[in-house]
Parts: structure tokens; sequence; C-alpha cells
């Protein structure tokens, strides 16, 4: 941030009567290198919100990797996730998806009773699940972040940082690449209802691929952005927006600055940035929704005010969301006995050569796998140079 910048922001919080709160946190990263390109207070502890749920699709993406479920694994809707706080999906108490589908509504809409129902049909109940997100933070080295539910409402202890964030969406796409095209998509129909993202990125700025959105008064707005133009692949992270133009204006400057050559390498890799260990988590919730909100986005909306009416935006472009169909498939009955006998299967081609199982140590690099090992190799890793 300018010093020009700083001193308007800090002005405008004296007229407002607020009290400044720590520099808005931000990072840039070159995908493929994995070098910073611009970082501020990016080792700062923040609530993620919606951002958990990066992490509860990869503890998904990890457990179909293991074949404990598969894509076709139906998701339940339990009572308990149902009673969650918007944002919802609109399934009803016991309605179900298949597992694919329900990532989708996940990722999509931020639904936090999906997030609950994935968690229940992985782990059998939310605390195991939160066990399996906190035990793969660990082994990705998040020394910031911690995970008390699956889906992102306040909670004190749910507390992570851009670095963090910056990580887990690398590693989402290294060691899953096929599952892409879900934080792509822009649409989730379900019926006759249509699931749409917040993030802003994805119909304004040509070339962006996803990644997440996320908002509690506590942490404010909060996004994994990431762009694929003219063969570059960065990634920006902003965390306490004051509102969703904020968020997703500061995102787009961020990867255009990147695009442009505004933004240089720092000569840091994201996997060597600091976090503020023990720094406590900043509490947004006074100036978001507290009873100074107004004044403090009109403080904001000054020192900031990309995307406002009448004023110039960084996503002028018209791009079409890419929508994909869910399907609700109702209440399903178990324990119902097949009214006759199955006719025995005789297959018509010859069976695919079978497929090594991917462990752990397959998807996450050996140093960080919870058998133990070693590795010099950073994972995510940068990509190889290309020799003409």
């Amino acid at each position: 941030m300018s010093l020009l910048r700083r001193l308007v922001l800090a002005l405008a919080f004296v007229t407002a009567g607020l009290l400044p709160v720590a520099a808005m946190p931000m990072l840039l990263v070159d995908r493929d290198t994995l070098q910073v390109l611009y970082a501020e207070e990016a080792g700062q502890p923040w609530h993620p919100a919606s951002l958990t749920k990066l992490m509860t699709a990869y503890v998904a993406f990890e457990e179909i990797a293991k074949g404990t479920i598969t894509l076709d694994t139906p998701v339940t809707v339990s009572k308990a996730a149902f009673n969650l706080a918007p944002a919802k999906s609109g399934l009803a108490v016991g309605a179900s998806v298949s597992m694919k589908d329900a990532l989708y509504i996940l990722i999509v809409k931020s639904a936090n009773d999906i997030a609950m129902a994935i968690a229940e049909t992985i782990a059998g109940d939310e605390p195991r699940f939160v066990a399996k997100m906190n035990d793969v933070a660990q082994r990705m080295g998040l020394t910031a972040t911690n995970f008390a539910n699956s889906h992102g409402l306040h909670n004190p202890a749910q507390v992570t940082s851009a670095r963090d964030m910056a990580i887990l969406s690398l590693y989402i796409e290294q060691s899953f690449p096929s599952y892409m095209p879900m934080f792509s998509t822009g649409v989730v129909r379900l019926g006759k209802t249509r699931l749409e993202s917040q993030n802003g990125l994805l119909k304004g700025l040509s070339g962006a691929v996803g990644m997440k959105t996320g908002y509690i008064c506590a942490s404010g707005l909060n996004l994994v952005g990431s762009i694929d133009r003219n063969g570059r692949r960065l990634m920006a992270v902003v965390l306490g927006g004051s509102s969703g133009r904020e968020r997703n204006e500061r995102a787009a400057e961020l990867l255009l600055k990147g695009l442009s050559g505004a933004a240089q390498p720092t000569g840091q890799s994201v996997l060597n940035l600091a976090n503020a260990v023990g720094r406590p988590p900043v509490d947004m919730r006074p100036n978001i929704c507290g009873k100074d909100a107004a004044t403090y986005v009109k403080a904001r909306e000054a020192a900031f005010p990309m995307g406002l009416k009448d004023q110039p935006s960084y996503l002028n472009d018209q791009v079409a969301l890419r929508e994909y169909t869910a399907v609700d498939l109702g209440r399903i009955r178990t324990g119902i006995p097949i009214p006759r006998p199955r006719p025995a299967h005789t297959p018509m081609f010859a069976e695919a050569p079978a497929v090594a199982d991917i462990s752990l140590e397959t998807t996450l690099r050996p140093s960080l796998a919870s058998t133990g090992g070693s590795s010099s190799v950073p994972f995510p890793r940068p990509r190889p140079a290309f020799m003409q």
C-alpha cells in the first residue's frame, strides 16, 4: 500500500471516529514459479469464513483418491446441517445429492448445509471431519491455520492467513487438477433454483479461473482468485474487504498488476513467507457489522473508490459464466432388500489394468506425509522451465 493511500485511509478513519485496523492482508503469487509478486500482512492471522471450504473440498478430494468415497456417494442433508445459517443449498432435511454435485454446490454457492453434510458423509460427524482438516493443514505446513468447523461460520478458533490460503489453493490445483472446473463454475442449477457464485472476477475479468469467496462479520469479505492469461498463471488472496466491490476490485488490481509487470518477483517463495504465529486474529465485526459499519465502509470507499458508480473498474470484461446442473436425489431409503436376485454380470470388455493405490505420499510431498520421511523438494512445486 502506498504512503499516500495509507495517509488517506488513516485520515478517513480519524474523520469517521474509528480506530484503524491492521492493514488489509493481500498476496499475489505466480502459480508456476511460486514466487511472491506482492505481499502485505500475508502472515497476519485472520478468520477464513467460507475460505474454509477450500479445505473441506481438499479433504473430500483426498478421500475420493483413497477410495473411501466416490463421486457417486450420496450426501444427505441432516437436521443439524439444515439448521445452519445461510448460505444454504435450499435442499430439505433428508434430501440427497451425489458427492460430485455436493462439491459443486459447496464451491460455487458456498452452502454451509452442504459443507456439514459432506463432513458427516465422510467422517460420520463433523468433529472427526475437522480432525482430518487439521491433519491436512499440519501436513501442508499451514502454521497459522486451525479449523473448528467445516463451513466457516464464526468460531474464534477458526483461523488462517493469506499465506496459508494461497498454499492450500496451490495444493488443490497441483494435487487434484481434474477438479479445477468446479472452481471456475459460476452457476449451479438445482431444480428451479439458480445458485450463483459471489466471485465477481468470474464474470468481469477475462481468464479468471476461481477459486473461492468468504464472508462473516469477524473476517470481512475474503477472496482467493486465480487467472490464466497470456501464458501467465497468477493467484491473488485478499482478506478483510469492507464490501464485495472492494474485495473483487482489489483482487483484480493485484492480478492485472502481475500480468502487466507492474508487480515483479520479490525473490521470495510463498512457501517461505512467515506467518505471525501467536498474534491474535483481527476481529472485523465492529467495522463490518457494528453500529459504525456504514461510516467505516464510506471511509474505505474514499480510500479505494474503484468500481463505485461513475468510477473506473478493473472488472470491465463480459464473461459468460460456466454453469453446472445438479440433481436433487430426494430421500434415499436404505436397508431395503432387493426383491429379486441380480443376474450374473458378464463383462463385455477386457478389464482395465490395475491402478496403483493413491497414498498420502503421492498426493503430498514426502516431508509433509503423516508417515514421516524427508525431502528437499518443495511441494507445491514450480513448473519446470520449458526447453526448446
